[in-house]
């Protein structure tokens, strides 16, 4: 028997709100049964909000994730999956790499300007 879960469930375990669960199924990310107004996911909804989580920490976009995700179980198997999510992952990298060094310039540019200022500041005790 195929084990399902509450909109509730899953938010616990991927500590998420139900709203953002909601968010994903309204983009079609994910589509759960209904009973009345209760929403009953599957193992494959949950498999699915997990990879779409995983992407999102990834820092890849929702239509990048779905890509990937959509890719899966295609009839030249995983192989074109994973080439693609190699390079968005090599992509993302550069990406961040990028970042890093920016930030590096802008903390030693920080660090400058603030001796500068405790140096004015202590040539102003000084003088006094």
């Amino acid at each position: 028997m195929e084990k399902l879960y509450s909109i509730s469930d899953l938010a616990d375990e991927f500590s998420v709100t139900t709203r953002t669960i909601r968010f994903y199924e309204e983009k079609g990310y994910i589509s759960p049964k209904r009973q009345g107004t209760r929403r009953i996911y599957s193992a494959p909804d949950r498999t699915q909000l997990r990879l779409i989580l995983r992407g999102k920490r990834l820092g890849l976009s929702l239509d990048e994730t779905s890509e990937l995700i959509g890719m899966y179980g295609s009839p030249s198997g995983n192989r074109k999956q994973l080439e693609k999510f190699i390079l968005r992952i090599k992509k993302k990298r550069v990406d961040l790499e990028r970042r890093r060094r920016d930030l590096d310039v802008m903390l030693n540019d920080l660090k400058s300007v603030e001796d500068e200022c405790h140096l004015a500041l202590s040539e102003i005790a000084g003088s006094k």
